[in-house]
């Protein structure tokens, strides 16, 4: 495993104040800014957003899932997707990299439309990981492999390999390239997952549950490799996540989701206690220790 990336972290100030803004389409996006300095939250200039899904629409069947979904994420960020069970949260994901066909809406990847695109070309952009990964009788070192599928022409080049070997040494996988993945633990399989969708090279990177079934270690062994990635190799990252406290550690956005539509946009410093409690329907306190929110429920 590569060096931990200390991830930087806003400072929580009592000057400071958080006010919400009800958009248009719905949603509550919340902003900081210092007590009594005039702030329009419109003129700022965010990272231009790389994966872009605009007015996205879904139904199972009749089921509405999803309805009218507009959000954007740029590289080198990691955008959490947050909310209850059965609001939508991986159909959302799934409908990004079109695992998924959206009823409306657009997805676009910088000026490409993916409705468009190949599904090798896709594949070529958009790394996914899904919550659960079936094992095989596969060693480390060909599962890995398999991520450069999307470029392979005729036969597996040099470069590949070489791919490949950088990293499964950057996640720390060298010294188990030759076991079979159905030997795997649960950590040890995540990781060798991560490292498949990053040996596709892609700009976007999704991640449904990436530390689901997992013990507190490994979870953060997982959340530190994919903090890293995104750092060094300025992957444009979203994951679903049931953890609020994991994802307001290592994400930058969140979007909370309920009854299949975005209820609020924000950063850390926009997560309240009432945003929370609207969503999940349970009370709690937002804290901060070190300067991190924390989330811990009243009841």
């Amino acid at each position: 495993m590569t060096d931990d990336i200390s991830h930087e972290e806003h400072n929580h100030d009592e000057k400071m104040h958080v006010h919400p803004h009800v958009h248009s389409e719905g949603y509550v996006h919340t902003h900081e800014h210092l007590h009594g300095v005039p702030h329009d939250h419109h003129t700022d200039s965010p990272a231009p957003a790389l994966l872009n899904v605009d007015g996205v629409n879904f139904e199972y069947k009749t089921d509405r899932v999803l309805n009218e979904i507009c959000v954007g994420v740029a590289r080198g960020e990691i955008l959490a997707i947050l909310g209850p069970n059965g609001v939508g949260k991986s159909t959302l994901l799934k409908c990004m990299n079109l695992i998924l066909q959206p009823k409306t809406g657009t997805i676009m990847l910088g000026e490409l439309n993916l409705t468009k695109m190949s599904g090798n070309d896709i594949a070529k952009n958009v790394g996914y990981v899904a919550q659960r990964n079936d094992s095989a009788r596969m060693t480390v070192f060909d599962s890995v492999l398999l991520g450069r599928k999307p470029h392979i022409g005729w036969r597996v080049t040099d470069n590949d390999y070489s791919i490949v070997e950088r990293a499964i040494d950057q996640f720390g996988l060298a010294d188990m390239q030759l076991r079979y993945i159905d030997e795997l633990s649960g950590g040890e399989l995540q990781r060798v997952c991560l490292c498949r969708a990053i040996v596709q090279e892609p700009s976007v990177l999704l991640l449904d549950e990436p530390t689901s079934a997992l013990d507190l270690c490994r979870q953060m062994e997982i959340l530190r490799a994919i903090r890293n990635v995104v750092d060094h190799h300025d992957v444009a990252t979203v994951m679903t996540m049931h953890d609020l406290n994991l994802a307001l550690r290592f994400a930058d956005r969140f979007i909370f989701m309920k009854d299949g539509k975005i209820y609020a946009m924000c950063d850390k410093s926009g997560v309240t206690a009432e945003m929370i409690e609207a969503v999940y329907g349970i009370p709690v306190d937002v804290i901060y220790h070190n300067h991190m929110p924390i989330v811990v429920p009243c009841e």
